[in-house]
């Protein structure tokens, strides 16, 4: 089986691309997915046999969740490993993607291919290879707090004994992928530049829908 990359010089100049809107991917994270148009899964038929990576970005455009045709794209994704896959009796996928880095779209090449396929750069995101950069910026204490404030307003039930036990990278990381808020916000937290500046990121976001501003309504600037 092809080896996780280890660093932005073992990431492939070039990988299949898949534009899906709100769809966030963080470095050591998962996301499941489920395939069914026939291009995405020739795309993971393509991924399966070579390297099993697929970078995930978002379509500036997000009134669709998977545009068809050359839409453009951020600027800015995440590159996928696929660590487990289910295929269906009418040849449908369920896949699970592990975040590897993000990634700088540099521009897209032609192949003939029904997805999408791009030259990427890994270079910017060095740090993404490693599991716990930035853990001891955050202010982990203030992230539980808003995480408990937060269970309280929305009435969530969370295991706050498998919270203990997860690493601060791996929880921030975590709560941005499942955080209730738009494309936009998603891509700002993808784009983040240090883990403490996801954090207080997602803090802020979480503040601002609590005192009654409304999902998704942070302000960007």
């Amino acid at each position: 089986m092809p080896q996780r990359p280890a660093s932005p010089q073992q990431v492939p100049d070039v990988v299949p691309i898949f534009p899906l809107t709100g769809a966030l991917l963080l470095p050591y994270s998962h996301r499941p997915l489920n395939i069914f148009e026939p291009r995405y899964i020739e795309m993971v038929d393509f991924a399966l046999s070579t390297d099993r990576l697929i970078g995930l970005i978002q379509p500036e455009d997000t009134s669709e969740e998977s545009p068809m045709g050359q839409v453009p794209l951020h600027r800015i994704g995440c590159l996928g490993r696929i660590t487990h896959f289910e295929e269906s009796g009418d040849g449908r996928y369920f896949i699970i993607l592990e975040g590897v880095t993000r990634f700088s779209l540099r521009e897209e090449i032609e192949r003939g291919t029904p997805y999408r396929l791009a030259k990427i750069s890994a270079e910017a995101f060095a740090a993404d290879f490693a599991r716990n950069d930035g853990e001891d910026e955050v202010d982990r204490a203030r992230f539980v707090k808003m995480m408990r404030d937060y269970a309280e307003f929305a009435s969530i039930e969370l295991n706050w004994e498998e919270i203990e036990r997860t690493g601060t990278a791996d929880l921030v990381n975590f709560c941005a992928m499942v955080s209730p808020y738009g494309p936009a916000e998603k891509q700002v937290l993808l784009e983040a530049q240090t883990l403490n500046d996801r954090a207080e990121t997602l803090i802020a976001m979480t503040e601002y829908e609590m005192a009654g501003g409304g999902k998704g309504a942070v302000p960007l600037n």
